[in-house]
């Protein structure tokens, strides 16, 4: 008998509760050693057809697979690739993969735009700020004291209630009370929405916070610019020299030698052309001249636009000013 044949017997003297686990386990097996990168998933308050869509939306790019988290833990532990086991922690709650090759932000992109709309419901933790504007709320007059028990002022207007300021109802990362669903519910709002939230990223064996996503290659390039600078700025002040100090320890030196130069008769080629505009004061001057001239249109231009147009003055005003005397 083959191990083929051997496995499927054994996969059909199992459970039922046993085959489901075997087939889930051969299935993340597969999609480890088929696909490279993961982005790890949120699904909480999702049903299963805005997962459906998000699959469809997905087909061809990236596969999402769902599981039991104690044989995710398991499988981790198991596989070949060490690194796997570094998504420990991260496998807890609702939560489930999807694993692709592609390009990351436009997946992600995919997956975070499948939204719906959902009420509030009691005991949930609220994602965003909700709001109730100021204005008619469409309700007849006896429910003003739902609205005073909440302390939100109101008045009648043409027979409906109307709220007189907006009001702050929930705030995001509290729990949604019991008094604002019901509000909710007269005034028919659903403020929340919900979709799949991609929280982790585990790419080529590296993990960070899919926000990284959202940087740009020009973001990336300043915050490194940002961090050889103030390395420099460091290296400076302690007098410990680096590769990022570097250049700015060449430029001071040159300028001392060039220093050294001017005030000393001792020269050398790059100082040389210095000395020569101090001993020739016409070639100073023509040097300051060609500068000054290839900064005087762009200082025109901006006294132009800061200068306000002259106004025209009548010769009735000319005159008046002319016989004006201070001192009378």
């Amino acid at each position: 008998m083959s191990d083929v044949e051997e496995d499927k017997v054994d996969i059909e003297s199992m459970s039922k509760r046993k085959q489901r686990k075997h087939k889930y386990r051969a299935k993340l097996f597969a999609a480890l050693a088929e696909y490279k990168d993961i982005l790890i998933i949120s699904v909480d308050n999702v049903g299963s057809k805005q997962m459906q869509q998000v699959r469809i939306a997905l087909r061809g790019q990236a596969i999402v697979l769902m599981g039991k988290n104690t044989i995710i833990r398991k499988v981790f532990r198991d596989h070949e690739n060490t690194q796997l086991q570094s998504l420990l922690p991260y496998v807890r709650g609702n939560m489930g993969f999807v694993f692709c090759n592609g390009d990351l932000r436009e997946i992600r992109k995919t997956i975070t735009e499948n939204k719906v709309p959902a009420a509030a419901r009691p005991g949930l933790l609220a994602p965003v700020d909700v709001f109730i504007q100021a204005g008619p709320s469409g309700l007849d007059p006896g429910q003003t004291s739902f609205f005073q028990a909440l302390n939100i002022g109101t008045k009648i207007t043409k027979g409906a209630i109307e709220i007189i300021n907006q009001v702050h109802l929930i705030k995001a990362g509290e729990r949604v009370s019991a008094s604002a669903v019901a509000l909710l519910g007269k005034l028919n709002m659903k403020p929340f929405f919900f979709g799949i939230q991609v929280n982790t990223i585990y790419e080529n064996g590296s993990i960070y916070a899919a926000d990284v996503l959202d940087f740009s290659e020009q973001d990336l390039l300043n915050k490194f610019l940002s961090g050889v600078t103030k390395l420099a700025s460091i290296s400076m002040a302690i007098g410990y020299p680096t590769a990022a100090s570097l250049p700015h320890i060449v430029c001071r030196g040159i300028k001392n030698l060039l220093s050294l130069s001017l005030c000393t008769d001792y020269s050398f080629d790059e100082a040389k052309k210095y000395k020569d505009l101090l001993d020739n004061p016409e070639l100073l001057a023509a040097a300051q001249a060609a500068a000054a001239a290839s900064n005087a249109p762009a200082a025109s231009d901006k006294k132009a636009e800061a200068a306000p147009p002259p106004k025209a003055e009548s010769e009735e005003e000319e005159e008046a000013g002319g016989d004006f005397d201070l001192f009378g």
